[in-house]
């Protein structure tokens, strides 16, 4: 008969070998999920920025079974969005996530987003986002005018209100005012018209140039306004909702190119979730960032009458969109085209 201490021995070196065994699988399993990639932007990771990222990143290594992820860079690590689009465009970056107002330095056209009162409420700049037709038209757009980039989805940050160290009840409350603006075409048509003079500059300047007096106003959403601290330097935020505060993810044609077919497949999945699931919970994130605010003693103005702005910016609307191009006129129809 067999020993007690043979037995015992045997099991022990089975348990050992079972061990070692297991160790081994797990190291194969994280060597694999190894393959990260670097996914940057220009706001702080509390934001609708962070909320695309973790969506991203979590569909992206579901749908490759760990072998795929990403590793964020928040709050302008790597750079502010213009030369993020730089870095995407020359294949030093590989995901990225810009505003449509600064994809319109490289893409003139992507500026339709940034009509004024193009998208009517919350419901209808969800439904429009989520929109395969208006995806669709958004990457062919950028395929055609932008070399070394891909845009893989639209997102949303909701949508922007002006806020300075008064109060904006009407479109009369706006004369005189220098406003810090996004640098597109569109822009700088609309802005003018209310009567207000448009300034540029890079988002980190905004703060200061606020605080010393540079600008009198600038306009953004809730949450940005809020983790940013701009409510310290303008403390009335004016519930305009005059454009939505719309962006776009994109990805190096360098790294697309080398992947494979199916790889191809779980990057757009990956986006394709961003779009679908996004845009709610940005909303929710206002939402939430409004009450925040006013608990905090900051004044939000609520009950802004529009119809001043709306009533000049209703004709711009298909001038301006037609001057862009084919592409941005095809856009503005579809999302008009939304019930």
């Amino acid at each position: 008969m067999e020993s007690v201490f043979a037995v015992n021995s045997r099991r022990s070196v089975l348990t050992a070998f079972a061990s070692v065994v297991a160790f081994g699988c797990l190291m194969s399993s994280e060597a694999l999920a190894q393959t990260k990639y670097r996914f940057a932007y220009d706001q702080p990771k509390p934001t609708g920025y962070g909320v695309a990222g973790d969506i991203f990143n979590a569909k992206l290594a579901e749908v490759s079974k760990g072998t795929m992820g990403t590793d964020q860079y928040p709050g302008a690590q790597l750079g502010q969005e213009p030369q993020l689009l730089q870095l995407i465009k020359a294949g030093d970056l590989d995901f990225c996530i810009t505003a449509t107002a600064n994809a319109a330095t490289v893409s003139p056209q992507a500026g339709v987003f940034s009509l004024h009162f193009l998208f009517r409420d919350e419901p209808h700049l969800i439904k429009s986002l989520a929109d395969p037709e208006v995806s669709k038209a958004v990457r062919g757009m950028i395929d055609e005018t932008v070399p070394g980039a891909h845009a893989l989805t639209l997102m949303t940050l909701g949508f922007r209100n002006i806020y300075s160290k008064k109060e904006i009840k009407s479109i009369d409350d706006m004369k005189g005012l220098k406003i810090r603006v996004q640098a597109t075409a569109t822009e700088d048509a609309t802005f003018p018209v209310y009567g207000t003079q448009t300034v540029h500059m890079p988002f980190g300047s905004v703060y200061t140039s606020l605080q010393t007096g540079v600008v009198d106003a600038a306009e953004n959403s809730v949450n940005v306004y809020l983790v940013n601290k701009h409510y310290e330097v303008a403390p009335v935020m004016s519930m305009t909702e005059h454009e939505a505060n719309n962006s776009l993810i994109w990805v190096s044609d360098k790294l697309w190119k080398s992947l494979t077919p199916e790889q191809q497949g779980w990057v757009q999945a990956a986006a394709d979730e961003v779009g679908k699931l996004q845009p709610s919970k940005a909303l929710e994130l206002e939402h939430q960032s409004q009450t925040k605010l006013t608990q905090i003693g900051v004044k939000i103005v609520t009950g802004v009458d529009k119809s001043g702005m709306q009533k000049v910016a209703a004709p711009m609307l298909e001038k301006l969109a037609g001057e862009l191009g084919p592409h941005a006129s095809k856009i503005a129809k579809l999302v008009q085209a939304i019930k």
